[in-house]
């Protein structure tokens, strides 16, 4: 059974169904932008947002899909989603290869406490879009609480001088739209 804390937690598909359009604009700018998606989160917020960690696993065994863009034969399979006031802003999985990876990265990684985010800034890193693969999404929705919601989701490739390190699956939340708190 979850915590408590992330039962308590809003998460609802990004575009209401009764008027698809009012977000439509904001989250085809979202899907698209190639820059850190904490720190975008961040802003959003108005403050730091929660990491929460759904599960987290080394493991060899890992989808084909990622098998093919990332090399070695240990991963870190991580699931999070990032909140702040109460509502989920985004949903995420994470296959991170262990060959190669920092150990302060790795560290930290395990640690399960940092967005990746904000261990990312510490690499020289470039992001690759890839085709969607249903069968992350579905891994993804299942463990952050079965909301599938394709139509706001994404799939990249996280690459470092060295070559591909993770491959990332995201699920923008309704939570992105909310106004930022007020600060004293």
């Amino acid at each position: 059974m979850p915590p408590t804390e992330l039962l308590a937690l809003q998460r609802q598909r990004f575009l209401d169904p009764s008027d698809p359009s009012a977000c439509a604009r904001v989250l085809q700018l979202l899907l698209a932008q190639d820059g850190s998606t904490t720190r975008l989160c961040e802003t959003v917020a108005g403050g730091p947002v929660a990491l929460h960690l759904l599960e987290q696993r080394v493991t060899a065994s890992v989808p084909p899909a990622v098998r093919a863009v990332l090399p070695g034969g240990l991963f870190i399979e991580r699931i999070t989603c990032l909140a702040a006031q109460g509502r989920v802003m985004m949903d995420n999985l994470a296959y991170i290869g262990l060959d190669g990876l920092p150990a302060d990265v790795r560290r930290d990684l395990e640690a399960g406490v940092v967005p990746i985010g904000h261990l990312l800034s510490r690499m020289w890193i470039r992001r690759r879009f890839l085709e969607p693969v249903p069968a992350l999404y579905e891994r993804l929705w299942d463990a952050a609480g079965g909301l599938p919601d394709a139509a706001a989701s994404r799939l990249y490739c996280i690459a470092t001088p060295e070559g591909p390190s993770m491959v990332i699956a995201e699920t923008f939340r309704r939570g992105m739209l909310m106004a930022p708190a007020a600060h004293a």
